[in-house]
């Protein structure tokens, strides 16, 4: 998975169990797209501090991710329900049945992960 893509879910998912500074500091240089040492000028803070709490709140998410698995389950969720969306819209090319088996093992899949 692209690498902004898997921080900006993990920060979806986990950012509000970081503190209110720490959500500050890396909504600024990860999602405004601040350069660390604009973030330091802006929180009067050193280039290395803002460098140092994104790295910790990279790892804070990352660890809650790794007991949690809710990106991995989200993940897997949207990717089944893709499917059904997929398989809705070849609704007349196929036999009914077999879409219908279809669409019940990706909601069978679905449920498991809820």
């Amino acid at each position: 998975m692209d690498e902004v893509l898997r921080q900006s879910l993990l920060y979806d998912f986990y950012g509000e169990l970081l503190t209110e500074h720490q959500r500050t500091v890396y909504e600024a240089v990860v999602q405004d797209d601040l350069s660390y040492s604009e973030a330091a000028e802006m929180f009067d803070i050193s280039r290395q501090g803002v460098h140092e709490l994104v790295k910790r709140c990279e790892k804070l998410m990352e660890e809650y991710e790794s007991k949690l698995h809710l990106v991995e389950r989200f993940q897997k969720i949207r990717a089944n329900v893709l499917k059904i969306q997929e398989l809705s819209a070849r609704y007349e090319e196929k036999d009914k049945a077999v879409l219908a088996h279809q669409v019940s093992e990706l909601s069978e899949k679905i449920l498991e992960e809820l």
